[in-house]
Formats: C-alpha cells, structure tokens, sequence
C-alpha cells in the first residue's frame, strides 16, 4: 500500500511538472502579496527620482510655465558654489561626532540596563522620550536656552561665571556644536534600543564564564559586548549616514543654517535654493546629489564592514 501511495505521488508530481511545462512559468504564490508594494515603489519612489533628474536638466522656477533645458549647468553651477562644499564639510563633521557620541552611549546605556538596576523600565522610558518630541516643539527651548538673555547665560552669571555668557547662537562653531549635541539628545534613544536588542541576544552563559575567569566590567565591555553587536554598529553608521546627509529640521529650526552658513547642510540648502531662491532645477540637482551621496555611502559602509569580516574570518 505504500509502494502504491508513493508512486501515484510520484505520477502528480511529474504531470504537474509535465504541465508547468506546457503551460511555461507559473505565477509566484506571494506575488498578490507583494504586488501592492512593488507598484508602489516603482511607480511612485523611482518615478518622483526620475522626475527630479528631469527637472535638474532645467532652468525653472517652479511656478512659471516656461521651462529652459540647461542640459548639466545646475550640476557645474552646484560644484562652483563654495557654500555647497560648506554644507559637505557640516554634514562630514556632524555625521562623524554624532555617530560616534551615540554609539559610545548607546552601549554603555544598554549595557547598564541589562545589568542590576532598579527602575530599568523608567530608565528606558526617559531614554526614549526624546525620540517621540518633534522637533518643531523642541527647537523654541533649545533657542531660549542658548539666547543671548536666555537660560544658560542667566544661569552663568547666576554662579559667578558671567564671564563665560556669549551670544552663543553668533559664533558659527558654537552653532555647530549646539545643532550636534540636540540631534545626539533626540536619537540616542533609537541607538540605545537597538543595541539593548543586540545585546539581549548574547548567551548569557558566555557572560558568566568571563566572570568566573576573573574579567571585570571593562573586559566584558569590550571582548564580548561589542565584538558581538558588531553588524548592529553597521547598520547604525548607513542609518546615521543617510539622517545626517538628510538632516533639515533641527538645523533650520533653531539656526536657520547660520550663522554665515556655519550650520547649513544639504536639506537645508535644497530648500533655500528651491522655495526661498525659486531655483527648482538647481534644488533638484542638489537633491539628486544627495540621493548619490547617500546610497554611495551606505554601499562603501557595507562593503568595508564586509572586508573587514573576511578578514578576521567571522
């Protein structure tokens, strides 16, 4: 009865191969399913892509009717704008302090709460919450705090050191620093849950052996912890690349950009150009750049991290 049952599945499997043939290819059973998606992101994402390539080959003010083929002038008048190369230097410094200043608190933070602690969920919350406040309601507090009269130099003069009050907003390196240390405030909290994550998944029976071996804190910290969130690190530094080549709300709440562009960027400038200047081919231009700058750099970020894999052959 076996022998029976095998071959008329046997005899099933080859008529519907046989009829897989004659008939060619079958529909994918997911295809229903992702279809939705696929029409989607093809037909919205890369034709809004492929409509600002158009538009960046044009002289246009966004409004008129009369648009002028410049052909790669925008793209010639974007490399000679000494501010566009101020705007890449911002993002290279803001993108190289914030990554690495979130990082180094993400692990220490996440660490500590998979350690002994009282009140961890309180601590998680009050980690977070920054992530969840808009930036149109935080930027105000942010400019009282570091106004001329507002809460910092009160406070300064207040402990004998006004001496030290500045205009803090009129220094552009000040700005600068001012812009990084809220964009840190506000993102930690995502940094801090995906490594409580990625440390959640280490064997817990690794950790304690370290320990009966006489390895402190430190040594745990840095020969299990980090070596094991390693692809998490990754995956941060391609997120934080692209927020920080896309970065436009916080810089333009608070400092508009300035002072004398010392906190002006990519997002920034596009819209400058493109809503304030009326310049909608030169802003589609910037943003193309932006989009080639973002996905070249996600791409090296993974294929470094993938040599750098080969060859301590993990």
């Amino acid at each position: 009865m076996t022998t029976s049952a095998t071959t008329n599945n046997a005899a099933g499997v080859a008529t519907e191969r046989s009829s897989r043939r004659r008939g060619g290819l079958s529909r994918p059973p997911g295809l229903p399913w992702v279809l939705p998606a696929l029409v989607v992101s093809v037909g919205v994402l890369y034709y809004c892509i492929g409509y600002t390539g158009y538009l960046s080959t044009l002289k246009w003010d966004g409004a008129s009717p009369l648009q002028l083929p410049v052909g790669l002038a925008n793209y010639a008048t974007m490399v000679k704008d000494p501010i566009f190369w101020r705007a890449i230097g911002n993002t290279a410094v803001f993108y190289v302090v914030t990554f690495s200043v979130q990082v180094v608190l993400g692990v220490v933070l996440a660490s500590l709460l998979h350690s002994r602690l009282y009140l961890k969920t309180l601590y998680k919350v009050l980690i977070f919450i920054p992530v969840v406040l808009a930036p149109a309601t935080t930027a105000p507090v942010f400019r009282e705090i570091y106004a001329p009269t507002g809460t910092l130099n009160t406070l300064l003069q207040g402990v004998g050191l006004g001496g030290l009050s500045t205009a803090w907003f009129a220094n552009g390196t000040f700005s600068l620093i001012i812009i990084m240390s809220v964009q840190i405030w506000q993102s930690t909290g995502v940094v801090f849950i995906l490594y409580f994550a990625a440390i959640g998944q280490i064997e817990p029976e690794m950790v304690e052996a370290a320990r009966i071996d006489g390895a402190g804190d430190l040594r745990i910290l840095g020969s299990i912890v980090w070596p094991s969130v390693r692809g998490t690190t990754i995956a941060i530094a391609i997120l934080s690349a692209i927020g920080s080549l896309k970065t436009f709300d916080i810089p333009f709440l608070i400092t508009s950009g300035g002072p004398t562009y010392a906190t002006e960027f990519l997002g920034t400038r596009i819209y400058r150009i493109s809503v304030q200047y009326s310049n909608v081919g030169l802003g589609a231009a910037f943003s193309i750049v932006l989009l080639v700058l973002a996905v070249g750099t996600a791409v090296l970020i993974q294929a470094g991290a993938r040599r750098r894999e080969a060859r301590s052959g993990v």
